[in-house]
């Protein structure tokens, strides 16, 4: 889990790589003490040159990217091998969301949506979250 959650940083491009690095470990610091992503982001402004918009959205999606990490290290610990995609049920879901809802993902396979990849929860702004199937022995 801590390798992937290293990727992440990489993943956060429009900062220099060393606020990318200090919003990874705002965001993991987050996690486990469960602060909010809108006090993450306010952190994220401190720490690096963006506005309030942008500090939002990297810090909404790196909680959320972080919890499907979990969520999937969890998982695949006991068994699993791949979840239900689920969305938020709104209107502000994107069409490509809308049709994966109730879908099986495998954890091993990326799904691409709108020229990116990842897992439910883990693309910019996705407040999707994966359900995970877990074996019954």
């Amino acid at each position: 889990m801590r390798a992937r959650m290293a990727e992440q940083v990489r993943l956060i491009t429009s900062l220099p790589s060393e606020a990318a690095q200090r919003v990874h470990d705002l965001t993991i610091e987050g996690i486990t003490q469960g602060t909010r992503a809108s006090e993450i982001a306010k952190k994220i402004m401190e720490a690096g040159d963006v506005t309030a918009s942008r500090a939002n959205m990297i810090a909404r999606t790196e909680v959320s990217r972080t919890a499907t990490l979990l969520t999937q290290a969890r998982a695949e610990y006991v068994g699993s091998d791949g979840y239900i995609w689920r969305t938020s049920g709104d209107s502000d879901v994107r069409p490509s969301h809308k049709a994966m809802n109730g879908k099986f993902v495998r954890w091993s396979e990326l799904p691409e949506l709108d020229g990116m990849v990842g897992h439910a929860g883990a693309l910019p702004n996705c407040r999707c979250y994966p359900e995970p199937v877990i074996p019954d022995d």
